[in-house]
């Protein structure tokens, strides 16, 4: 029985019934002709204390079977990134064993993997010198994990910064000791407010200048960088400027399949975070372009555009509990859990909605479980037989 109850913002309650999945194909290595990295959230532990300010304590079975998931659709891992709530319930020690298992794994299996190093270990009030030094602290987790390094913007150099030239100071001073090239990446205030005016100015035009003078100060240092600002005209403008060679991640989880596809002989690489939460289409999209098949490649990921809007609308920040609903419904966990608690932070009408454009875009693997998990997730909401299908409802009588 794959029939849902589904709660709307106006007090009425909608009766749906699930589709199949799509037959979606695994193919048999990473993409030719994109890199393309997922990045992944975290399980908690059952049984873990699991509130807000508490440490995290990881389902790690579930944790790392979600990343060989995957790996398994030929994408690469983005371990350790906002996605797994790094800077909202994820603390360094937990942090540095995710790097170390996940990084682990990833050889064990063939597959490709860059994790994040930020400075989220230090305390408030941390000054530019002890940034830095909180960045190459980290680095060389990653490092000595053998995964690559994502260079993950610092709440602290934000709040220590007097302008352009600390960060140009600081992130010269990184790339001048990482081993490998790295991928740097400019996350916006949307994803968190705490790096507004990142780069040394609130005007984007000011701070991409800062930007790209590092990059081609440093390029043979720079793999490439994740720009996540959801706004496709910047990034192609970025793009356009970067040094031969260096790479234009798109982060934008709004815009990815144009940004993907590219135009004008130009595209960008892939580092989202929707890609965890809609993998076979990704992989299937990413299949095309091998083939030059742009026509299957945008009919395998625009469908699944209106699910990431609504999955990173603002509170952008909260996206995380959209990406892990998903995992829980499609059995990759083993319960609708997220360190902190964070899984409260959307409504019932919010995932009824990602459930339904999950359905619409074919990425329901199973559709009986996910409407057993969900009609069970639903009566805890008050959303039941009683209540009916397409009829307000006010609670009891």
């Amino acid at each position: 029985m794959t029939r849902v109850l589904l709660p709307r913002a106006d007090g009425s309650v909608a009766s749906r019934t699930l589709n199949g999945p799509r037959a979606w194909q695994r193919p048999d290595g990473p993409p030719r002709s994109r890199v393309a990295f997922a990045a992944a959230h975290v399980v908690p532990r059952i049984g873990a204390e699991n509130v807000p300010g508490a440490p995290a304590e990881l389902d790690w079975e579930s944790t790392l079977r979600f990343r060989e998931r995957l790996w398994s659709w030929g994408l690469g891992v983005a371990e350790a990134m906002d996605t797994a709530q790094r800077g909202m319930g994820l603390d360094w020690a937990a942090t540095q064993e995710l790097i170390s298992r996940s990084a682990a794994r990833a050889r064990e299996v063939g597959g490709r993997i860059a994790a994040g190093a930020g400075t989220d270990h230090l305390t408030p009030g941390a000054s530019v010198e002890q940034v830095l030094a909180g960045y190459l602290e980290q680095i060389e987790v990653v490092e000595q994990a053998g995964a690559q390094v994502i260079v993950m913007a610092s709440r602290h150099l934000a709040a220590a910064a007097n302008g352009p030239e600390d960060y140009l100071r600081v992130y010269s001073r990184v790339l001048e000791q990482t081993a490998e090239p790295v991928i740097l990446h400019w996350l916006g205030e949307a994803f968190d407010p705490a790096l507004a005016g990142y780069w040394g100015s609130g005007d984007l035009d000011a701070a991409t200048e800062t930007v790209l003078e590092l990059i081609r100060s440093h390029a043979s240092a720079v793999d490439g960088i994740k720009v996540s600002l959801l706004d496709a005209d910047r990034e192609r403008a970025i793009r356009a400027a970067l040094p031969a060679g260096v790479r234009l991640y798109t982060g934008d989880d709004f815009n990815y399949p144009e940004l993907i596809a590219g135009d004008h002989g130009a595209h960008s690489d892939a580092l989202l975070g929707i890609f965890a939460a809609i993998a076979p289409a990704a992989s299937a999209g990413l299949q095309a372009l091998d083939t030059g098949d742009t026509e299957a490649f945008h009919e395998a990921l625009d469908p699944t555009l209106p699910l990431a809007r609504h999955i990173f609308a603002a509170p952008t920040y909260y996206y995380k509990t959209g990406i892990a609903f998903l995992a829980w419904l499609d059995g990759a966990q083993p319960g609708l859990a997220m360190v902190g608690g964070l899984h409260s932070a959307r409504s019932a009408v919010h995932l009824a909605r990602c459930l339904e454009l999950a359905d619409d875009a074919g990425l329901l693997a199973d559709p009986e479980l996910a409407a057993r998990r969900w009609s069970a997730l639903a009566a805890t909401y008050g959303v039941d037989e009683a209540h009916g299908g397409d009829e307000a409802y006010g609670g009891e009588s």
